[in-house]
């Protein structure tokens, strides 16, 4: 990046996915302080907008459209997305420097070839996402350094809610077997509710929360879910991406893994815990989400110094 201009405008493609909306945004942080002079842009779509509003390390957000690409006029097209659409858009860019990583199809698009995040970051392990994503900044000429929490800024208005203390449970995820059983959650709120802390029921508009109603539910925007989570004092749920969003405000959390890796998907830079059954866990995430007990997730709680 050293050979671009002051000033100079770079396209970031992220495009889609909400873990993936919210573990980019450290690497939109050190890039922006390596460079404070360049005008960021995300391309991502409208659904995962309200991830990067009020961002300060971005100057503009677009919808992953070719046309508004080209009207942006980059020097630099960073595509973090790695898909076919992706590509194409970033082969359209009319960027003088187009960068992918070697491992993404297409690699005639780019002219920029960033290798794998271990070779990046000397390391000989798995990486977590949010050091994936960072390691394309720290090739493209950022210091190697610490990579920090995710950015995530809460927005105006009071929480959603009015309880003084309480607990964000996100108990729903995109796939079953993601997805940990709801009268696991129901006890675990049990539990926290009688410990002090209020539990609230996240989701989206399109998720089902009826059978969780006996507690206080928010099926709401993006915008209104980082309110709240700004001002909890604990989050618990499913491996998804409330719970990343969680991390992002440094809430103690405890995430219920499924087949994923922790250590690609795990919270990143809070105090977390990661319950998985035996089989999964940090070595690979091959668990059933089904074998989880209610007593490994209140053991994370004690854990975490939550009474429950």
């Amino acid at each position: 990046m050293e050979c671009l201009p002051r000033g100079s405008r770079i396209a970031i493609l992220r495009l889609r996915s909400l873990g993936d909306c919210v573990l980019t945004t450290p690497a939109l942080d050190i890039l922006k302080r390596y460079r404070p002079d360049l005008r960021l842009a995300i391309f991502v779509e409208n659904r995962f907008r309200e991830i990067f509003e009020g961002n300060p390390d971005l100057a503009e957000i677009h919808p992953p459209e070719l046309a508004w690409l080209r009207r942006f006029r980059p020097q630099l097209c960073l595509n973090l997305h790695g898909g076919t659409r992706s590509a194409w858009m970033t082969e359209l860019s009319g960027a003088r420097y187009r960068a992918g990583f070697g491992h993404y199809r297409q690699q005639f698009v780019y002219n920029v070839h960033i290798p794998r995040a271990q070779a990046i970051l000397h390391v000989d392990r798995t990486v977590h996402t949010a050091e994936h994503l960072a390691s394309a900044i720290f090739f493209l000429g950022a210091p190697v350094g610490e990579i920090p929490r995710a950015k995530l800024v809460p927005g105006g208005g009071a929480p959603p809610t009015p309880e003084p203390a309480y607990a964000v449970i996100h108990a729903v995820a995109a796939t079953p077997e993601k997805t940990w059983a709801a009268a696991h959650f129901l006890a675990i709120a049990a539990h926290l509710a009688q410990s002090g802390l209020s539990p609230v029921f996240i989701g989206a508009g399109d998720d089902d929360l009826a059978p969780f109603r006996q507690f206080r539910t928010l099926q709401s925007s993006l915008s209104e879910i980082k309110r709240l989570l700004a001002s909890a004092a604990l989050f618990v749920g499913n491996d998804s991406g409330p719970a990343h969003m969680a991390a992002a405000f440094g809430l103690p959390s405890v995430v219920i893994f499924g087949p994923s890796d922790p250590a690609i998907w795990g919270p990143w830079r809070t105090t977390g815990e990661v319950v998985a059954a035996s089989g999964g866990g940090a070595g690979g995430g091959s668990g059933d989400i089904a074998d989880v007990t209610v007593a490994q997730v209140l053991g994370a709680l004690q854990r975490l110094r939550v009474p429950a």
